[in-house]
């Protein structure tokens, strides 16, 4: 009995994938918000954990955001805040930014392109999370 071919690349892309944990907190910005103009700002703490055992470089992001009338943006870029910062094994690296959108509800998701040492690219994946004003969610 032959095996099929073992995806060797596929596999490793798996571990590096696995070796990033991405934690949020968001808040929303009420004194910077306009409900009656349909502005609603959110800050989101981001923490990107390195679990693996090398260093990583976070090269570029790419978000999409998802409004509450399923309007859809895409924001891409070089880096997170003006930094592309080279995370070691076992520590973190953490930044807040923002976003304003129309609604009073919105859903983030995206994933950071990543560099190892070695030169391995890979995208580390960001679950979607909720943008909320408080009230809204139960």
């Amino acid at each position: 009995m032959r095996l099929p071919p073992v995806n060797l690349l596929g596999i490793r892309m798996k571990q590096l994938e696995s070796s990033i944990r991405i934690e949020v907190k968001t808040d929303y910005i009420e004194e910077q918000s306009s409900p009656e103009e349909e502005r609603y700002l959110f800050s989101y703490t981001i923490t990107i954990v390195n679990l693996g055992d090398e260093d990583v470089t976070l090269k570029s992001r790419m978000w999409c955001i998802t409004d509450a009338n399923g309007h859809e943006s895409k924001v891409e870029g070089a880096g997170v805040v003006g930094e592309t910062p080279t995370i070691a094994p076992n520590t973190a690296y953490q930044y807040t930014s923002g976003t304003v959108c129309e609604t009073p509800f919105a859903v983030m998701q995206g994933h950071y392109v990543m560099v190892t040492k070695r030169g391995e690219t890979f995208k580390a994946p960001i679950a979607p999370f909720r943008l909320a004003a408080p009230g809204l969610l139960h």
